[in-house]
């Protein structure tokens, strides 16, 4: 009698650590943005849109739940690091996706990449990570941060405007914004002006600015920024004098707090609520209807960060120990863009349109964002050619 009661006491000790380990059993996805100060409003964008796409998904992913471990980098690569780390040991993430800015994002991939763990980029599009620093466990659900400079650059450059004043922050994105409106742009660069990163007033650099008169203005100030320099601009009385041409700038992040000042400024992106692509305007209507507000391209990265990890965990029915499987599948961009149908280059970075746009009178703002025509299509980065990677 003893022995087998033995073997009833082992087996049901066996099953009831096989069953929690199956109830346990889920998809863990780190991801990071920056929740609090000035660029705070960005990451609501993100993970609202985040929350979406999970919504959409009925919060699974090939049958298993779906946890999402959120952290605020505060704009800081030593906060984003630690972030990674503990996302990666202290709640052994499957996947890491989010981060705005491209020094956080030069500081983190390496870090998760390093650790096996595949990193989705849903925002910052740092150069290096399209060229010589790929890595086929990067990939990016947004742009490398010249391609829509680029797409303005053209424009400009089509339109005949010939002299421009170029401003950005200084920092590795507003260094690869300027590079990226040269490749295309070909006509005088009256001044070229680097800012401080974060700086809240422009009203010294607008001085000089209209001291130069030029024909038109480039500028690249993403969120707090450029809330601040679209006002400024406004209120020294430019906008009727010297169009204003951003990317990054004037967007659905920004317009509530700019309205009025935001009319007549042009952008340029891959992405607009507008867009008449199925994907697109599901999420648009679903975002609309959950959060009460216009979602940006920040947020529609974001949702493609999501919905492309979903297309691996369903393609390898599950397994997520097999990067290999899970990487083949990310590149086949397997799922329903926000972009429309699209293909990852051998860098692992969208092959997509772009489009210009201008901010008009409309909306719940009394301001919104309008595609006035397509500027590129099937546009590969600039620096793919410099990354080894062959699949």
């Amino acid at each position: 009698m003893i022995k087998p009661l033995r073997t009833v006491c082992a087996l049901a000790a066996a099953l009831a650590f096989i069953a929690p380990a199956q109830a346990q059993q889920k998809v863990k996805i780190g991801f990071i943005s920056t929740m609090s100060g000035p660029p705070a409003i960005i990451g609501k964008h993100m993970k609202d849109s985040v929350e979406v796409a999970l919504d959409q998904l009925g919060r699974k992913m090939n049958g298993m739940d779906v946890e999402v471990i959120y952290g605020d980098d505060q704009f800081k690569p030593e906060v984003g690091v630690q972030l990674a780390e503990e996302m990666l040991k202290k709640h052994q993430v499957d996947f890491m996706a989010g981060i705005i800015w491209s020094n956080v994002m030069m500081a983190v991939a390496p870090v998760v990449n390093g650790a096996g763990k595949i990193m989705v980029g849903a925002n910052a599009g740092a150069s290096p990570l399209a060229g010589s620093q790929c890595n086929e466990l990067y990939f990016s659900a947004s742009w490398n941060n010249d391609q829509s400079p680029e797409a303005m650059g053209k424009y400009l450059q089509d339109k005949g405007i010939n002299d421009i004043y170029v401003m950005a922050p200084n920092y590795q994105a507003g260094k690869d914004m300027v590079a990226g409106l040269k490749r295309y742009y070909k006509g005088r660069i009256v001044d070229e002006v680097y800012t401080k990163f974060q700086q809240q007033d422009y009203q010294a650099e607008i001085s000089q600015l209209r001291a130069k008169n030029p024909k038109a203005v480039f500028a690249f100030y993403p969120g707090g920024m450029g809330i601040q320099f679209v006002k400024q601009y406004t209120q020294a009385g430019l906008r009727d004098q010297i169009p204003l041409f951003t990317v990054f700038t004037v967007d659905e992040t920004t317009l509530p707090a700019l309205k009025e000042a935001a009319i007549g400024q042009y952008e340029a992106r891959f992405w607009s609520p507008d867009l008449k692509i199925p994907a697109s305007e599901k999420f648009v209507a679903d975002f609309r209807k959950k959060n009460n507000y216009t979602p940006s391209y920040y947020g529609a990265q974001s949702y493609d960060a999501i919905m492309l990890i979903d297309s691996a965990v369903r393609g390898t029915k599950g397994n997520l120990k097999d990067t290999k499987a899970l990487v083949a599948e990310m590149r086949k961009a397997n799922y329903n863009s926000v972009r429309g149908k699209f293909q990852f280059n051998t860098n692992h970075h969208p092959i997509q349109d772009f489009y210009l746009l201008q901010a008009v009178k409309g909306g719940q703002d009394g301001a919104e964002m309008k595609i006035l025509t397509k500027a590129f299509e099937k546009h590969k980065d600039a620096y793919y050619q410099d990354c080894k990677m062959k699949w």
